[in-house]
């Protein structure tokens, strides 16, 4: 008989913690396979994980066996995130367990990462034989998965009716890399058609949030990003999004390359006009420049369509399409794809990487395309944006004063508040529930694709309880219930 909260993984009708759950799940698929550990968390703090957590979760106190853990750790970290206290150290489908055995549905995915959700088993699987089979032999020799995968993406591309001229793909390690790939490319062509070196310079728009290493960070025009490094790569210029009036002013003979997400993820889930992103092309292809569509927290699958500008006619479809997050499910991995008049400009020595394409990564990648490219998983995102709607449009009704719009498609929204949604993040989960911020006030909520319309409905429940006790306040007008806040620092790439 089921017990409340209780979830077990499918393959194991026992109730077991979850490293002897997965070392079945791989030893039943694999005859030879050795147990080995999937945490390398201290025993006292992993030891004897059920499956069943206890709701409300309220958030590690500073005399836990986590805390002492993180002041143990937190002298040998640079400080780039402000992170809450929770320790997670387990996940499985949509949930997460902290080192408290504290359970939390996840509605982040690692912020739109695992989108198949935590511990996949066929994952796992596969992470195993390869790693038993080659993991990295460089780049200066082919391997079987680069070739794969580059092959599997083109071809899917182009049968869902996506970027028509889709060509070759460059296989790297990470978001930021595959814009850095896009930027240098366009560079090259500019260089190519324009031998003086006047066409040179990159637009990208405000609220857009490309990656942190130069070239991706100098096409992110956030001063709070941008300050501490400065001066930034000369030959950037900023636009405003959806700002179809300055198209002609911003993108001139001198532009190389327009870099633009079709949502805006960090930025507060923005949602380019189908308009906008045409008046771009046909720019483009009045002055020579290369459209560059970055999909790397939108595509995959995440809008209901496998990239999130498929909808457009051919004639707005970009010259170069980058991915990542989702491609690897949280194995590091990102791609840039490029049609042929690009490819044809990139020529040995141009461009490269250590440990991008190595067989691991692309294996599992190819797995993971091959799932996120299903219609019946697509579908069921497309069913899934209605439900979250309907809950959203009942906030909004129950806090008319502080919800107001609803942004997004798919499985990539976000819920506009009237103040900061801190409070709200962190009400939610000492509640069980996880959510993150983008842009101004805005909770974004980018779950795995595989969610189930059940977790959903618990989700929902949470945020509201959530948002009574945040929106509720004492007579002195404090928010009562919201220690812990955190500073949702965007995600890195």
């Amino acid at each position: 008989m089921a017990l409340p909260g209780l979830r077990v993984c499918r393959i194991s009708p026992l109730l077991k913690p979850k490293c002897c759950v997965l070392q079945q799940c791989v030893s039943r698929r694999c005859a030879s396979a050795i147990a080995v550990p999937t945490s390398t968390a201290p025993e006292n703090i992993e030891h004897d994980i059920p499956k069943e957590a206890s709701i409300p979760n309220p958030d590690p106190p500073a005399d836990s066996a986590t805390a002492a853990q993180l002041r143990s750790h937190t002298p040998y970290m640079v400080a780039t995130y402000v992170r809450p206290p929770p320790l997670m150290v387990k996940g499985e489908g949509c949930y997460l367990w902290d080192a408290e055995n504290r359970r939390y549905l996840d509605f982040t995915a690692g912020i739109a990462v695992n989108a198949l959700g935590h511990s996949d088993p066929e994952m796992a699987k596969l992470l195993y034989q390869q790693a038993l089979t080659l993991v990295h032999a460089s780049n200066l020799y082919y391997n079987p998965w680069t070739g794969e995968l580059s092959k599997q993406i083109i071809t899917k591309t182009l049968s869902a009716g996506a970027m028509h001229t889709a060509s070759k793909v460059f296989i790297c390690n990470s978001g930021s890399e595959a814009n850095e790939a896009a930027i240098k490319f366009a560079r090259k062509v500019g260089k190519i058609r324009t031998p003086s070196g006047t066409q040179h310079e990159i637009v990208s728009f405000h609220g857009s949030f490309h990656g942190r290493t130069m070239g991706a960070l100098s096409a992110t025009p956030n001063p709070k990003y941008q300050k501490p490094f400065a001066p930034m790569i000369p030959g950037f210029n900023y636009g405003t999004y959806n700002d179809e009036g300055s198209i002609n002013n911003l993108i001139t003979e001198t532009t190389c390359g327009v870099i633009i997400e079709p949502i805006q993820g960090e930025g507060g889930v923005n949602v380019a006009t189908p308009s906008f992103l045409q008046a771009l092309r046909t720019r483009c292809n009045e002055v020579g420049a290369v459209l560059i569509y970055d999909e790397i927290q939108c595509g995959l699958s995440r809008t209901g369509q496998l990239w999130a500008h498929q909808t457009l006619p051919k004639s707005a479809h970009p010259d170069i399409l980058t991915t990542a997050k989702a491609l690897g499910n949280g194995f590091p991995i990102g791609a840039t794809i490029v049609n042929e008049d690009v490819a044809q400009c990139v020529v040995t020595g141009d461009h490269g990487t250590t440990f991008g394409g190595n067989p691991l990564a692309c294996r599992l990648a190819h797995y993971v395309f091959s799932r996120l490219s299903d219609p019946e998983l697509q579908s069921s995102v497309r069913d899934k944006e209605i439900l979250f709607r309907h809950h959203f449009s009942r906030l909004q009704h129950q806090y008319p004063d502080d919800v107001k719009e609803v942004r997004g498609r798919g499985l990539i929204l976000g819920l506009q508040l009237a103040r900061d949604p801190t409070p709200v993040v962190t009400a939610a989960r000492e509640k069980g529930l996880l959510v993150i911020t983008c842009g101004t006030n805005t909770l974004r909520f980018v779950p795995p694709l595989v969610i189930s319309e059940v977790e959903i409905e618990e989700g929902m429940r949470i945020l509201e309880k959530a948002m009574d006790v945040v929106f509720t306040r004492d007579e002195s007008g404090r928010v009562e219930g919201t220690k812990g806040q955190q500073e949702m620092a965007p995600g890195g790439r």
